[in-house]
């Protein structure tokens, strides 16, 4: 999805190949806050829990569309760091995941993002913070 909030954030129409392939859903998307969505199933290690990856994969994907919808038109986002701990497993169902901007800049744009399960279980707490930059010129 490129039209999140009634915004073209991404090039050519992709939210990007990793985030399709995992199955993350937008829910809502605002600069201010961003939820989406992603199936267990498909995303586990190999004892059958969510990977960490995956949960990460997720905080970075809603982090970087708010992010992206802060910069505004003509500008793009590019994740800098993310930290994440992991507080409980998640073995079925969905897992949704809540990002609320902590600081909008010209330059930098962070995101604390809370994943939860399906039980409104907290399954992991993550930090992103993306650079905000010109779009290259094409």
């Amino acid at each position: 999805m490129s039209d999140v909030g009634g915004a073209e954030i991404f090039p050519e129409g992709s939210h990007g190949d990793l985030a399709k392939a995992m199955g993350v859903e937008f829910l809502e998307a605002s600069p201010e806050r961003v939820v989406g969505r992603m199936p267990v199933k498909g995303n586990t290690q190999p004892y059958g829990l969510l990977h960490g990856g995956a949960s990460c994969v997720l905080a970075e994907t809603l982090g970087s569309v708010g992010s992206a919808l802060h910069a505004g038109a003509g500008r793009i986002a590019v994740g800098i760091e993310i930290n994440a701990t992991h507080h409980r497993s998640a073995t079925e169902g969905h897992v949704t995941g809540v990002a609320t901007r902590v600081h909008g800049g010209r330059t930098l744009a962070t995101y604390d993002v809370v994943i939860t399960d399906e039980d409104d279980r907290r399954v992991c707490t993550a930090r992103l913070t993306c650079m905000l930059r010109d779009a290259p010129e094409k």
